[in-house]
This record gives structure tokens, sequence and C-alpha cells, in this order.
């Protein structure tokens, strides 16, 4: 059974934005602290952000002040928006939850 369903990846240029949204489909989210990850080819996944049921966000170095993570639990979906990117953001972006295991991912390109 799919619990996490992302969306808005593809294919943006250089200095771009996109906003991905992870929706959940049980309501465990609530207090789930949930996180996005990216994996690019031949590279090994990495931690992009994540966010407590409460609210705190944490991002990794090389996203931090470009990327944001937002949650909206009446939707049980988190976003992650994504500025300025660069084409190391190239990826495929999966988020996590807790109790909720991993969504299916969605690609993102950076590209001119």
């Amino acid at each position: 059974q799919v619990q996490l369903v992302e969306s808005g990846g593809g294919l943006v240029q250089p200095g771009g934005s996109l906003r991905l949204s992870c929706a959940a489909s049980r309501s465990i989210f609530y207090i789930s602290d949930m996180g996005w990850y990216r994996q690019a080819p031949g590279k090994q996944r990495e931690y992009v952000a994540g966010i407590t049921s409460t609210g705190t966000a944490n991002y990794a170095d090389s996203v931090k002040g470009r990327f944001t993570i937002s949650r909206d639990n009446g939707k049980k979906t988190v976003y992650l928006q994504m500025n300025s990117l660069t084409v190391e953001d190239t990826a495929v972006y999966r988020c996590y939850g807790d109790g909720l295991g991993w969504g299916q991912g969605t690609q993102v390109t950076v590209s001119s």
C-alpha cells in the first residue's frame, strides 16, 4: 500500500524553482517527522531537509538558504520549495515519514 505520493518534479533551467509535494494517506502523518532525500545517478542517497511533527525544520548545508521545507497537516502534505536550482540538484527526490515509509520518488532535472 502506497502511503506517500510525491509530485511536482520536472525539468527546470538553472536558477529556476520547483515545489515538490508529498501527500500522505494515513493520519499518522500528524505525528510523523518527515524528510526529503535525493539520489543522483551514480551517487548515494543524501539527506536534503526534514521537518518534525511540530514544524521544526532542518537542512543539509548544500541546500540551506535555497530550499524550504514546510508541512500542511490539514492536507497531510509536506512540501519542498526549491529555489536557485543548479545542475547539482538534479536527482530523484523521495520523501520519508516516520511510520509511513518512503514515497516512490519524483525526478528533478536542472538543465539549460
